[in-house]
């Protein structure tokens, strides 16, 4: 089953800033099979160039930074699309049968721990960065995450809940097309019954949302200068990527839970709509897939 990463999910401010990498690499969220090889080829110098966007690096962070992102995509294409390659395969055999809630959750739940890898692989280059940081840099930062929040609360939160639940709907519909192809009246059912019965909640998704950019924020103030460093700069940089991943705000937790159990169910219900032709189509996106991983790691030799 593919894995629509296209719902009004909360960026992990951190992860992205440091770890946008990740867009090239995840197989949650693929883009579209023609751009795979290309876009993780070129990972490194497209993510060094949106880091630069937030954080406006100077020459000697730049240099470092780069040799974190090249060093990462060797990693990660020798460690970790192996990996994927055999997720793919796994998808493959799925893709023609009915499948139901739990088997979606569990496929989702085979690829979280890789995230998890990911993290503790870039925590000591963000702990090497994070204190030569500037206040002119955070204050930058700052700026890019308030931009960031208004295109948030424009896309969930502005106009009235039909209007909302429409751009959701078109969000999930577009996902779905990249890998079934054009979807039926039935389909499509499918979907606006989901949004429409939602326990997505944009203003909980917004508030911790904020708790994430002002958590991130005051945890790099705290590691500017050099005043923490060894074992308990690690720990905070180690703390803040935790609180990123998993929400510290049982409430939000439990929220997120929720939403990820409606999204497996919403996934299993559509696919079990669509035809034997969709499924071929899914099944073959799949394939197409993992034959770019397994090329892009022969590449790496």
């Amino acid at each position: 089953m593919p894995v629509f990463n296209r719902f009004p999910c909360l960026v992990l401010p951190l992860r992205h800033i440091i770890g946008a990498l990740l867009s090239a690499l995840l197989l949650l969220g693929l883009p579209g099979c023609s751009t795979v090889k290309l876009g993780y080829q070129n990972a490194p110098e497209l993510s060094y160039w949106w880091l630069d966007s937030y954080l406006d690096f100077n020459d000697a962070q730049s240099l470092q930074v780069r040799a974190e992102l090249a060093a990462l995509q060797a990693w990660h294409r020798q460690a970790e699309l192996p990996l994927y390659a055999r997720a793919l395969d796994k998808l493959q055999r799925l893709a023609p049968a009915n499948v139901n809630a739990a088997q979606v959750c569990a496929r989702i739940d085979e690829l979280r721990p890789r995230l998890q890898v990911l993290l503790d692989r870039l925590e000591p280059g963000i702990a090497a960065v994070a204190p030569t940081l500037t206040p002119p840099q955070l204050e930058h930062l700052a700026r890019q995450f308030d931009k960031r929040q208004q295109k948030w609360l424009d896309e969930w939160l502005a106009g009235t809940t039909l209007e909302r639940q429409a751009r959701r709907l078109t969000q999930w519909t577009a996902r779905a097309e990249s890998f079934y192809g054009r979807l039926e009246e039935a389909q499509l059912a499918v979907l606006q019954t989901s949004v429409a019965n939602s326990v997505f909640d944009a203003s909980l998704s917004h508030r911790e949302l904020q708790r994430r950019y002002r958590d991130t924020l005051q945890t790099l103030r705290q590691l500017q200068g050099g005043g923490v460093t060894g074992p308990q700069l690690q720990a905070q940089v180690h703390a803040l990527l935790a609180r990123s991943l998993r929400s510290p705000e049982i409430d939000y937790q439990l929220y997120a839970d929720r939403l990820n159990l409606e999204n497996c169910a919403t996934l299993a219900a559509l696919h079990n709509s669509t035809s034997t032709a969709q499924r071929r189509q899914l099944t073959d996106s799949f394939k197409d897939y993992a034959s770019d991983v397994r090329a892009l790691m022969a590449n790496g030799r």
